[in-house]
């Protein structure tokens, strides 16, 4: 049995230092082949970099362009909107008396309609003052009030 526990450790210590070997393989590869990417790329990068950088350039450019429309844009708004409130000045003087006026005038307009109203309302009843003619009164009788006597049944 110790034969075949060594046989099964010898076999597994031999797997594990395969597999160790190839990863250093690997490694080692893996090292050579950036090494020669490394010198096939050293005379493009100086040349990927300004294209990096011009093109970088030429975007800018574009959002600069675009923000400024958009600015432009965004200030024409708001221009209409205050022209369409009037908020571009506060309220003067002037503005407020000319209100007031107004106001005044229109005052004036209802107090009078409301005085004709009343006039035609008026108009329409009899007067308060006029009675209807009286009717006259029928004398009173002359015969007396006396009882008479109740008759029996």
């Amino acid at each position: 049995m110790s034969d075949d526990k060594s046989k099964v450790t010898d076999k597994a210590s031999e797997i594990a230092k395969n597999i160790w070997l190839a990863g250093v393989g690997a490694y080692g590869r893996a090292v050579d082949e950036a090494q020669s990417n490394l010198k096939k790329a050293t005379p493009q990068p100086p040349k990927l970099f300004r294209d990096l950088v011009k093109a970088g350039s030429q975007l800018e450019e574009e959002a600069s362009e675009a923000r400024a429309a958009a600015l432009s844009s965004v200030e024409e708004r708001i221009a209409q909107v205050r022209e369409n409130f009037q908020m571009q000045r506060p309220a003067r003087t002037g503005d407020i008396d000319s209100l007031h006026k107004k106001v005044d005038k229109l005052t004036r307009k209802v107090d009078a309609l409301t005085r004709l109203i009343k006039e035609q309302q008026a108009a329409s009843k009899p007067a308060a003052g006029k009675k209807a003619p009286a009717t006259p009164r029928k004398k009173a009788s002359t015969r007396s009030t006396a009882k008479t006597p109740k008759k029996k049944a």
